[in-house]
């Protein structure tokens, strides 16, 4: 038992005198694409939508869709009775023929340039109130003006729409002529573009400048868990304020290509790719050390480490260009952490401490300047 506690007591003694072990790593300088990158964050939306009311008066008489209905462009969605619209058409026609055979007529008489333009005259008008009545009759169909899917239908047979549920001496959901009026300020039908969506997003100002059209971005949906790609397609001009009174300003991206797996309002991110660099050559930023003003790595060799002396640029993260003074394939050291002597954790002996030292960095970048892209001077922004 005395020898077995000696060992022991010797052991303690002797612990805190021993030489500090460093653990050091290794890194390959290689290539790679980098990027400068700016968030945005929206809600997802249709790429495209449309409220749809007939553009002309009467009582509705079909109604040949419903809400969840899927249209495509031209397809039908209503109609009213164009009884008075085809009567008003056939006047306007019979007025035009009335219009040019009087001026015929004066043409074959011989009549003064004075006639002759004033015939004219009513040609045309004659001729531009036909049109608009035709115009009319057609528009007693009202139809789908985009492809996608019937979300709200606000009217039902006999509903009376346009100025006539006024004229009747009804308005605002009054009853008239059998009918409900559909001057309520709802439209008669909604309809939201199907799987193609937008991301109505807001960047802060202090990015703005970096965004502008036709920049690529990646897309973050929530509850997606692909990564979902999109397109700049507007950045507005205009600053707005945000929920917590900061300065944003508005951004949209055109999801790219047809999707079934995002919903309309779903919360989403976006980092806009602002620039992209292949083959960058770049080196682990740990590995870097300073001395002074030169920045330097210990580069590994057959025969041990040498002190190389490097050239940087930009910092992107863990990894930092290299300019000058590594080729890709080096290897470099990476000093680690290091325990110092009489470190002894939390047991008895030494200071309790563990004297960890990091690498030696100066506080500031290796070689000081453009940290990560975009910042000013002295390192990160």
């Amino acid at each position: 038992m005395l020898v077995v506690a000696a060992a022991a007591a010797g052991w303690l003694l002797t612990r805190g005198t021993q030489s500090a072990v460093a653990t050091t790593t290794t890194a390959t300088v290689s290539t790679e694409t980098v990027r400068d990158t700016v968030t945005v964050s929206g809600t997802i939306e249709p790429a495209a939508t449309a409220d749809l009311d007939f553009a002309v008066s009467g009582t509705v008489t079909r109604v040949l869709v419903e809400a969840g209905d899927t249209v495509k462009v031209g397809d039908a969605l209503a109609r009213v009775d164009d009884t008075a619209l085809v009567a008003t058409r056939r006047a306007a026609l019979a007025t035009l023929e009335a219009a040019v055979a009087q001026r015929d007529e004066d043409e074959d008489d011989g009549a003064d340039d004075t006639r002759l333009a004033a015939d004219q005259t009513a040609v045309l008008a004659a001729r531009s109130a036909l049109t608009a009545a035709r115009d009319d009759v057609d528009a007693a169909t009202l139809r789908a003006t985009i492809r996608g899917t019937v979300t709200a239908v606000g009217l039902e047979k006999g509903d009376v729409t346009g100025s006539s549920a006024g004229a009747s001496g009804a308005s605002g959901g009054s009853s008239a002529t059998g009918g409900t009026a559909t001057e309520t300020g709802a439209s008669a039908f909604s309809i939201v573009s199907t799987g193609r969506f937008v991301l109505d997003a807001t960047v802060a100002a202090a990015d703005a400048d970096q965004v502008s059209d036709g920049l690529q971005a990646e897309i973050t949906v929530t509850g997606v868990a692909d990564t979902v790609y999109g397109t700049v397609s507007e950045v507005g001009r205009v600053a707005e304020t945000s929920s917590s009174g900061a300065a944003v300003f508005a951004v949209s991206v055109d999801v790219t290509g047809t999707r079934d797996d995002l919903y309309a309002g779903t919360t989403a991110d976006a980092t806009v790719i602002v620039q992209q660099l292949p083959d960058v050559l770049t080196v682990s930023t740990a590995a870097l050390q300073s001395d002074g003003e030169t920045t330097y790595v210990e580069k590994v060799g057959d025969s041990g480490t040498e002190r190389t002396h490097v050239e940087i640029g930009d910092t992107y993260g863990a990894t930092t260009q290299v300019v000058s003074g590594l080729a890709e394939g080096d290897v470099v050291e990476v000093p680690g952490f290091t325990r110092g002597p009489g470190a002894t954790g939390t047991g008895g002996g030494g200071d309790g401490t563990d004297n960890q030292q990091r690498p030696q960095f100066d506080g500031t970048f290796p070689g000081g300047g453009a940290g990560f892209p975009g910042a000013g001077p002295g390192g990160t922004p």
